[in-house]
């Protein structure tokens, strides 16, 4: 608990293992009986326990296969062994997944949100291989009220911040959008800033989401709010907030020292606690520094992570409108706890393999898997209502977007460097064909 983990040798055991057993076959009495116990707690609990779990997990199967009777009923059978299939595969990943950046509070955690990862993607693909119907009445295997369309609250109506013919209460407006959404905004855009570690970053998503709110109202009814709720609940109070308070939490990350020391060397009570605690934040810290002008690559990458981001909110609002889940519904704030565990590695990942691209050279498994959930959540708001997305634009709000793609172009090309220019060029090169070389004369002067 809490210790860092010694290199392994090639024969499966821990440096710090092979110096032990030397140390008391030799005789030489050079630890404590306290250390002792130090090291074996920490190689405890930093092996994986392959063996351990996999007995418990045979006696589990043979407890259902020979002392429990199997029930005569066909959807609680189905519905079991699909979640006894899950828990299984989790146990093999668990113990059996690839580490990933993040070592705190336990690897384990991590590999065990990877196998979650793993089994929502599929759940994904199986919803999205469904007909409309069977894929929105499928959900009340999980829920038997689901499967029932439900109408969308709107937001908009009266945007009077003072009402005047309301005596009782001229600020109701303001009092009926605080809701429950106004924490989970406050808290969801602190742990975005926690992952993305960036103030433009952060302040750009949240601006640009409340104008794909504006762009889409025409779509979900849930965009309709009114400005005040648009700018000042949203982007200043709850989003400017979080990301406020997200900052001044990654400061303190930064500038905290990170020197670890085993639980039981230290000597009171208070110090154990504050170790306990210390054990679920980061081992180590890596400060973000995306520098998107630095490079056309770079750049490239930060759009592509900004548009990656956006089209996750709004995966969170369509989502629930075409599979009929009713925004308070306990599978929707599972999704948010799912991406808020998923989250921060993914963007670990893209850091890394944007920073240091050639120590790695691949993009981490779990930005992998983020990248290909979302993707995979839009495709199935595409297949479940396209009606819906295809409704005409307004021609204002298209003008708008021009404007700003246009713009966006403009500014690449402008601020480019040199060398930048010239991996501009080499990407119109590999898109156009190379010019033909030019054609020998049809006659040469034979004399010359």
């Amino acid at each position: 608990f809490g210790f860092q983990s010694a290199p392994f040798e090639p024969s499966g055991r821990s440096a710090g293992e092979t110096v032990v057993t030397q140390q008391l076959l030799s005789g030489v009495d050079t630890l404590s009986f306290t250390n002792i116990i130090i090291l074996s707690v920490s190689f405890t609990c930093r092996r994986a326990h392959t063996l351990t779990v996999l007995f418990i997990l045979t006696c589990a199967l043979v407890y259902v296969t020979l002392l429990e009777e199997t029930p005569q009923d066909t959807a609680y059978n189905t519905k079991r062994g699909i979640v006894a299939s899950i828990l299984v595969f989790l146990c093999f990943g668990v113990t059996q997944a690839k580490d990933g950046p993040f070592t705190r509070p336990h690897p384990a955690y991590w590999r065990f949100w990877l196998c979650v990862t793993v089994v929502y993607e599929l759940f994904l693909i199986f919803i999205l291989f469904q007909t409309v119907h069977d894929g929105r009445q499928f959900m009340k295997y999980i829920d038997p009220n689901l499967g029932v369309p439900l109408p969308e609250r709107d937001y908009g109506g009266n945007c009077l911040i003072y009402d005047p013919g309301n005596t009782t209460d001229p600020f109701h407006n303001i009092w009926d959008k605080m809701d429950g959404f106004v924490p989970a905004h406050f808290l969801g855009w602190y742990i975005k800033t926690l992952m993305i570690r960036d103030w433009w970053m952060c302040m750009i998503i949240s601006v640009m989401f409340e104008f794909l709110e504006y762009s889409l109202e025409h779509q979900l009814p849930n965009f309709s709010e009114c400005w005040w709720d648009h700018w000042i609940m949203d982007v200043l109070v709850c989003n400017g907030l979080g990301i406020y308070c997200g900052m001044k939490t990654l400061a303190w990350l930064s500038m905290k020292p990170y020197q670890w020391q085993g639980l039981w060397n230290i000597p009171t009570y208070k110090g154990k606690i504050k170790r306990i605690a210390f054990q679920f934040t980061p081992y180590s810290w890596v400060k973000f520094e995306w520098r998107p002008a630095s490079s056309l690559r770079r750049w490239l990458a930060v759009l592509g992570i900004i548009f990656m981001f956006l089209l996750a909110e709004l995966n969170t609002f369509y989502l629930k409108f075409v599979l009929w889940m009713p925004p308070e519904h306990y599978l929707v704030l599972l999704r948010l706890v799912f991406f808020v565990n998923v989250g921060g590695v993914a963007m670990r990942e893209i850091y890394d393999f944007m920073d240091d691209p050639k120590f790695h050279k691949k993009l981490g498994q779990q930005a992998w898997l983020a990248a290909a959930i979302t993707v995979t959540e839009f495709l199935i708001v595409v297949k479940y209502d396209p009606n819906t997305l295809m409704l005409p634009i307004p021609f204002f709000v298209m003008q708008c977007w021009f404007l700003g793609i246009f713009l966006i172009l403009i500014w690449t090309w402008r601020s480019c460097k040199p060398q930048q220019n010239v991996e501009l060029h080499i990407c119109f090169c590999l898109i156009l064909p190379p010019p033909l070389p030019p054609s020998p004369p049809l006659y040469s002067n034979v004399f010359t």
